[in-house]
């Protein structure tokens, strides 16, 4: 994907270096819970779950967090000494200005404006408004403050463990994560949370995986509307990762079998149907992944 002369973006910061801190007033047992409800490692946008489905429960409601400043955030650098790191940042901080400028263009189309997320970047462990980060979750997007966390290591795993290599296979994390901040302005977070307080497990898992799927899909449209911008194999390199980070073929890679009702972000099958549907479309309208079967 050609980004290379693309701005970077200013809703960045660092945490890299900083140590981070651990998690606080028990919360590391009720994290631990959910973790083993959804299992440990899910692949793109897979910690979204856990971390969610923590806020839905209350469990990051007390005290014990330690607060971050913007200013600790940031790490004392501005943002385009954050972008500048390495070309893991750089790339990063392109994507999610190409993520701001689209859903800015696509909101005053629909004569809304757009509230961007901010992009946290951590090493190994850091620090979010849902609980401590780590890199063992993969990247995440945090409801409570609203914003993406991302250990850049984890596009070497993306690539080496889940054999999903590419810039734009990286560019799908951002572009995913980015879709679930859309959800949080459209309101669908806070209804797949009202759902979810009063389902069964299976209904709950049901749910989330059409969030996440929605959220697959509202990545497609940022790469449609960024057609131009787009390289041979590009399109090929999202649907592969998107097929390498399905709930089956992780269950069939970690565990021999398949469990369908303990799916929380859709099979490959569907992950890449929704991918695909909003590369063709580009319009976010068809990503209504809650009307219906996915």
């Amino acid at each position: 994907m050609r980004l290379d002369d693309y701005r970077t973006s200013s809703n960045v910061g660092d945490q890299r270096g900083m140590g981070g801190g651990g998690f606080g007033g028990g919360l590391g047992g009720g994290l631990g819970l959910i973790l083993s409800l959804v299992g440990s490692r899910f692949g793109i946008g897979g910690v979204a779950v856990v971390l969610i489905g923590a806020w839905m429960l209350g469990l990051f409601g007390g005290g014990g967090q330690r607060a971050i400043s913007p200013a600790q955030q940031q790490g004392g650098k501005t943002p385009a000494e954050i972008c500048s790191v390495d070309a893991a940042s750089r790339f990063s901080c392109q994507v999610l200005a190409s993520t701001e400028d689209t859903w800015a263009r696509l909101y005053q189309q629909a004569g809304q404006s757009y509230t961007p997320t901010k992009l946290q970047f951590y090493s190994g462990r850091g620090q979010s408004g849902c609980g401590a980060a780590q890199s063992a979750m993969g990247p995440f997007y945090c409801p409570t403050d609203q914003s993406i966390y991302l250990d850049t290591d984890f596009y070497r795993e993306l690539s080496q463990k889940f054999g999903a290599a590419g810039d734009f296979a990286q560019a799908y994390v951002i572009a995913h994560e980015v879709g679930h901040h859309v959800q949080g302005l459209q309101g669908t977070l806070q209804k797949s949370h009202d759902f979810q307080q009063r389902a069964s497990q299976a209904e709950g898992n049901a749910m989330q995986v059409r969030v996440e799927l929605q959220a697959d899909c509202y990545a497609g449209v940022w790469a449609a509307q960024n057609r131009a911008r787009l390289e041979p194999g590009d399109v090929e390199e999202g649907l592969r990762a998107a097929h390498q980070i399905g709930d089956d073929t992780l269950q069939k890679a970690g565990q021999g079998r398949v469990v369908p009702e303990s799916f929380t972000h859709g099979s490959a099958e569907q992950r890449m149907a929704w991918l695909r549907r909003g590369l063709e479309s580009g319009n976010p309208a068809v990503c209504d992944t809650f009307s219906g079967a996915v």
